[in-house]
């Protein structure tokens, strides 16, 4: 293992005295507040004033009429992809998912989250490759797919490290062949796009919604999650999944399977809290990109792009992608990889594990889901079609895959909206001297 610290490229560069990490929660003195308002009034279940407060407080910042606080953001991905089943399929009986025999597509580079709930809905994700201008789903790609498969009716999409997907292609290309979506603004909260000419709010896009309160995320309740809509029968229905599916009756009724999904009115106080900052975060983690940008424009990298006219992000995490001839040597198995410097080149392992070694915490891009081994077996898709298969021991060239592209030479940064410029500059240095 390379010992960075004593290593002479980085000679003059300390240990970071305090770690600086990915992404941690940002907490404010209003949170205790409602927390304790929770304790004190007794209200520590899944109802009370911090749960009505944050579901009317959140709809509104996100444009939507209705908002269903949840355990989680899976919760509400979860419970939005099985609606849409119900929606398309009908009610399903209690041993079987409402995507049962179904083909979804899916976004592949995100976190698993966003895809899983096909599976637990007994449905069969087909990933839809990639696009370079803003790392989210390719819509290109995504009308390759439906020649496909013209009988898919849903699409899951996932707006990739807060940055908005192109959600005016992927809408028109859904309406045209009568798709629903779902759209996973997890990592997107309070991030804008422009949609037909006005500005919007990602959660507010697809026909079904989920955000997401997890303790890395852009605002926190340390978990929780939203189901937000604008149709009142849809919040009514995930409202009544989460509790476990309660009929109207004096005694436990159940005539369709529930969850224990319902967000607790502790949580809720620490969200409540949280609302107020969202926009504070977002510019403070808008500069930490920005310094990025900025500190590492004479390297051959790029960081997570964005398409300005079109699109604001809320900056959740920074990343970069290397140039491919800066890439030295590098490759991966399963759960290892091994690199090797060469003088003005270097590879997403060895800036993390140098990154690392002088306390800072970065990441891999997610790894798109085509390539993880829980779902090998499954279709991708990319703009030249099947992406599966497509090398031949007699012709040159195996197709393009944008998603494993990005994965290979891409990585996240410390993003956390309390490093000082100070850290920062430090961590930029360290990325500079990986190159030397």
């Amino acid at each position: 293992m390379q010992d960075f610290l004593h290593d002479p490229r980085f000679s003059g560069i300390e240990p970071l005295k305090n770690k600086v990490w990915l992404s941690t929660p940002t907490m404010h003195s209003d949170e205790q507040k409602w927390v304790d308002e929770a304790i004190r009034t007794n209200w520590v279940s899944t109802v009370g004033a911090n749960i009505d407060h944050v579901e009317k407080a959140m709809a509104e910042l996100i444009g939507v009429r209705y908002a269903v606080g949840l355990s989680c953001g899976t919760a509400a991905i979860h419970l939005a992809t099985k609606l849409a089943g119900e929606k398309l399929y009908g009610q399903a009986k209690p041993n079987a998912g409402t995507l049962a025999g179904h083909r979804v597509f899916c976004s592949d580079m995100t976190f698993d989250a966003s895809v899983n709930p096909v599976a637990y809905e007994d449905g069969e994700a087909v990933f839809i490759d990639t696009e370079r201008e803003t790392w989210n789903m390719d819509p290109a790609a995504l009308e390759k797919a439906f020649e496909l498969y013209p009988d898919v009716k849903l699409v899951v999409l996932a707006h990739l490290y807060g940055t908005p997907g192109r959600m005016n292609e992927i809408k028109a290309i859904c309406e045209r062949h009568g798709a629903l979506i779902v759209e996973d603004a997890a990592e997107s909260l309070g991030a804008k796009y422009k949609l037909n000419g006005a500005w919007v709010e990602t959660g507010s896009i697809g026909d079904y919604n989920a955000i997401s309160f997890n303790g890395n995320k852009i605002i926190t309740g340390s978990s929780g999650g939203m189901f937000v809509t604008d149709s009142l029968q849809d919040a009514n229905k995930v409202r009544k999944w989460s509790t476990q599916s309660r009929e109207n009756a004096p005694w436990y009724q159940h005539e369709e399977i529930g969850y224990n999904y319902r967000m607790s009115n502790i949580i809720a106080g620490v969200v409540r809290g949280q609302i107020p900052y969202l926009p504070e975060h977002i510019a403070q983690k808008k500069a930490v990109w920005e310094r990025y940008e900025k500190g590492l424009a004479d390297l051959p990298v790029k960081m997570n792009p964005w398409n300005r006219e079109m699109s604001e992000p809320n900056f959740w995490l920074s990343c970069l992608i290397i140039d491919e001839d800066a890439m030295a040597p590098f490759v991966r198995g399963e759960k290892e990889e091994l690199w090797r410097h060469e003088s003005g080149k270097s590879s997403p392992g060895e800036i993390l594990r140098a990154l690392s070694a002088f306390n800072a915490e970065g990441r891999p891009i997610w790894k798109p889901m085509h390539m993880q081994p829980i779902y090998r077996m499954h279709p991708f898709v990319t703009v030249e079609g099947n992406g599966r298969a497509r090398s031949n021991a007699y012709i040159a060239g195996a197709g393009a895959d944008v998603g494993a592209d990005i994965f290979r030479r891409g990585l996240c940064l410390p993003s956390d909206n309390k490093m000082t410029a100070e850290n920062q500059d430090i961590v930029i240095e360290i990325i500079h001297r990986c190159f030397q």
